[in-house]
């Protein structure tokens, strides 16, 4: 790494991202192939730093998905290098006033390392491009792409204007756990924004001809090129290994047994609305009422439902509202690797996700367990998820019914689509995956709405905290309405 070896950490890295670091940090255009957990927004953090101490770079664009946007600035905070003055600003198509003015300072000049957040949405639009394009523009610029599978469509717009710009950016970087989540062509566009010339194939219908084993089918007068499989994959390999470092969970053995992230997931309009109007019935309901255990809790799951994305009226009727959380959910579960335990507090909620999951992958990759799961075929499900060679690779339960007792080791991702406010309930389900039997480390992963009752179930969770005993503390109202 040179003169990289004086570089000082804000926080001190794992031996397997310095590893990577050694591999990447000085390249122009290099991957990240570092599965969920493994920590590779740190490297890249380090790699940005390292190149503006070099004087390379005066500025990095990320370009992340939604949930990951708001984590990045947060992760800045915690590993940047102290010595480093930066300026960042979050990309809002709406923007607030704090938003806007962060926004327009990018375009005063200043020493400071520069850096500009934006979602992978927003390349889809006109001015988002735009003001990519302006910023990556005006000095020397480190481009990364955060979860560099939202890209591996060569044809959705996204890819095709992120592809304009991108030789504009100094330094490149993709990252991600798993850059085939399909198939091996998914690797063409990614591969592409790094630079067209790590490819002998000029263009993806070339990289298919070559990496699959296409067949000639005909429907009536209608004729289409089928995919049968795949060929020359050894190639394809030691081509990624030239520009790409791959670090697996379980090859790293200085992280943790357990491994905690989260999703920032943002609340639609419709939610926003819903949960100011909830908050204030709330207040008022207090005002005329006694304040006890019961209701305070009554007045949680009410806001917290209405996070999940929905409501449930007094006569009992769900109703959906709009929102991002299955969105987001899905982003994970196309970054995820292997088996996936997803726990859901709510009957709606456990229906909404099976139905989805069903959708985007198929009937036969996912099953559920709740209240409502017949208890003659209960073991079965269990049996079939833990059958490494079944298609069964997504099992949907309540926390409560589904995370005492069992054992899903075969899984080594859960993910918190909301989470009961009991810890016994919360350290429960957490065993399911996390006990004798398991291989591998295991990744747990929260999707929260920020600012809500949401984010106070997980904090205190987190914490070690019984929210359900926390409730009659000395404020009760600060934990619904604080």
């Amino acid at each position: 790494m040179g003169r990289m070896q004086n570089y000082e950490y804000k926080t001190k890295p794992f031996k397997h991202q310095i590893q990577a670091l050694q591999r990447g940090a000085e390249a122009y255009n290099f991957a990240y192939f570092m599965e969920m957990g493994t920590g590779k927004t740190k490297v890249c953090i380090d790699n940005i730093a390292m190149l503006y101490d070099r004087g390379k770079i005066d500025r990095a664009l990320v370009i992340a998905p939604n949930g990951i946007k708001r984590n990045w600035r947060n992760e800045l905070s915690v590993h940047m290098a102290e010595h480093v003055n930066y300026r960042v600003a979050v990309w809002s198509a709406s923007p607030k006033k704090k938003e806007k003015d962060e926004l327009e300072q990018l375009s005063v000049m200043t020493d400071d390392l520069t850096i500009l957040i934006m979602n992978i949405e927003a390349l889809s639009t006109p001015r988002g491009v735009d003001f990519a394009r302006s910023f990556i523009f005006s000095g020397s610029c480190f481009m990364v792409v955060d979860e560099s599978t939202t890209i591996k469509n060569h044809a959705a717009r996204r890819t095709k204007n992120i592809m304009k710009i991108a030789n504009l950016a100094k330094y490149r970087r993709i990252m991600t756990g798993s850059p085939v989540t399909k198939s091996p062509l998914d690797l063409f566009s990614q591969v592409e924004f790094l630079g067209s010339w790590f490819l002998e194939q000029s263009n993806y219908y070339a990289f298919r001809a070559r990496y699959a084993i296409i067949q000639q089918r005909s429907v009536g007068s209608h004729s289409f090129q089928h995919v049968m499989g795949y060929q020359r994959l050894d190639e394809l390999t030691a081509i990624l290994r030239e520009f790409s470092t791959r670090i697996l969970k379980q090859d790293c053995l200085d992280l943790p047994e357990k491994l905690y992230t989260k999703r920032i997931v943002a609340m639609t309009p419709e939610q926003l609305k819903a949960y100011v109007e909830m908050k204030r019935s709330a207040i008022t309901f207090f005002e005329d009422n006694p304040m006890t255990a019961a209701s305070v809790l009554t007045q949680m799951i009410r806001l917290h439902q209405i996070t999940c994305g929905h409501v449930k009226t007094d006569d009992g009727e769900v109703r959906p509202l709009k929102n991002n959380r299955i969105k987001e959910l899905l982003q994970v579960l196309q970054e995820s690797d292997g088996k996936v335990i997803i726990w859901a507090v709510y009957r709606h909620d456990i229906q909404t996700i099976e139905k989805e999951i069903a959708n985007e992958y198929g009937k036969e990759t996912v099953a559920s367990y709740y209240g409502d799961t017949k208890d003659d075929i209960r073991q079965s499900i269990v049996d079939d998820f833990m059958d490494r060679d079944s298609d069964l690779r997504f099992f949907v339960g309540n926390p409560k019914t589904g995370g005492y007792g069992l054992t899903l080791t075969c899984s080594h991702t859960v993910v918190y689509y909301s989470n009961d406010y009991s810890l016994e309930v919360r350290m429960q389900s957490e065993d399911r995956a996390h006990r004798i039997g398991q291989e591998d480390k295991v990744t747990y992963i929260d999707l929260i709405a920020e600012g809500t009752i949401d984010e106070k179930i997980v904090k205190a969770l987190n914490n070690k905290i019984d929210l359900a005993s926390k409730v009659m503390g000395e404020d009760p109202k600060k934990i619904l309405f604080g």
